[in-house]
């Protein structure tokens, strides 16, 4: 199983490095976040060292994403929470180069503003068509 000896995620999969785990199978392990942003706050990863969704294996996809789901309303139940958001980063804002996703507890007027990002929209319908084409091409 590939690990990385210096990521955090990799020492707690490993039982390393101590963490409040809620969920582990053969392909993730879910832990609680040590800086959530409400309580309750999931990163969910996969047992393999794996930096960014576009390098998970498509074998891990499904058990990743699932497991994503299940948790979800495992914590808006526990957390008695409205809902949850569930997310993850690619690179960007990625804090520990270890595919994680985020599970949230959310609550309307929770008080959570700054984790959402400025709009900037499309200048026009030729902008929003050639956006449209030029992920259609990337797709194949």
């Amino acid at each position: 199983m590939a690990r990385d000896p210096d990521c955090i995620f990799c020492s707690i999969v490993a039982g390393d490095l101590d963490a409040h785990v809620v969920h582990s199978d053969p392909e993730t392990v879910a832990f609680l976040d040590h800086r959530p942003l409400f309580p309750g706050h999931v990163l969910l990863v996969p047992r393999e060292h794996h930096e960014t969704i576009e390098d998970l294996p498509p074998a891990l996809v499904e058990p990743l994403f699932s497991n994503a789901r299940t948790l979800a309303g495992a914590v808006r139940r526990a957390m008695g929470s409205q809902g949850t958001f569930v997310a993850l980063n690619n690179r960007v804002s990625q804090s520990v180069p270890h595919l994680h996703v985020h599970v949230v507890p959310r609550t309307k007027k929770d008080g959570l503003r700054g984790f959402f990002w400025p709009r900037n929209p499309y200048e026009d319908e030729e902008h929003l068509a050639r956006t449209a084409e030029a992920i259609r091409t990337e797709l194949g």
